[in-house]
């Protein structure tokens, strides 16, 4: 394809990405459609079949976004330091989140139907972007916490990212969800998203340099 013919598909691409973005900001998955998607791009909704065959392949796509830009925050966090405390890099990560909010929002939503809806070239293009994000989280570990072994670190890895698929519900709730807890008297405790990831990951990694 001509450079330019890839610039152009690559700005549309963007643009409709952005405008689902939006859109997100103040209605739910299940609200946003196509045509709805449509009406906020500068091009006729039916031009959006040239670039994302379905909704959820939109949705894939600013899922990886949300992931690059993360993906960005923890290189240079690696980069940046040549050694933390478990107490130090537990808050260096809360933090990364805490200007994560979409994607902890996006990663709460069922992933099986949104990728199962998607393409295999975009369900590729998407997991190496949740790839890399796994393999700089570890990369960060490996270098601050070189005492680990490589179990240890595999099982930091596969119980903080499941546990991030969590953070959003138990951090960001509406006045109708309070309401019902209360009601139905759950007893449960919100805590802010910094305190609950700090939490986690410095118990993490307190156990298995312990362990």
């Amino acid at each position: 394809m001509p450079r330019t013919s890839q610039q152009r598909t690559n700005a549309r691409k963007e643009e409709i990405v952005n405008a689902c973005a939006e859109l997100y900001e103040t209605m739910g998955f299940k609200e946003i459609t196509l045509k709805e998607i449509g009406k906020a791009t500068s091009f006729t909704r039916t031009s959006i079949y040239n670039y994302f065959q379905t909704k959820e392949e939109i949705f894939l796509a600013l899922l990886q976004r949300e992931y690059d830009l993360w993906n960005a925050d923890l290189h240079a966090l690696c980069d940046g330091h040549a050694a933390m405390s478990a107490e130090t890099f537990a808050d260096a990560l809360a933090r990364s989140l805490e200007k994560r909010e979409r994607l902890l929002k996006l990663m709460s939503m069922n992933h099986y139907d949104m990728e199962e809806n998607s393409r295999m070239e975009n369900l590729t293009e998407f997991k190496r972007s949740y790839g890399e994000s796994i393999r700089a989280v570890t990369r960060c570990v490996e270098k601050f916490f070189p005492d680990m072994t490589v179990g240890a670190v595999q099982d930091f890895i596969y119980t903080f990212f499941p546990f991030m698929f969590g953070i959003y519900p138990y951090t960001f709730v509406s006045d109708k969800q309070r309401g019902a807890m209360e009601r139905a008297h759950a007893n449960y405790v919100f805590q802010p998203l910094y305190d609950l990831v700090y939490g986690c990951v410095k118990n993490l990694l307190q156990n298995r340099q312990e362990g």
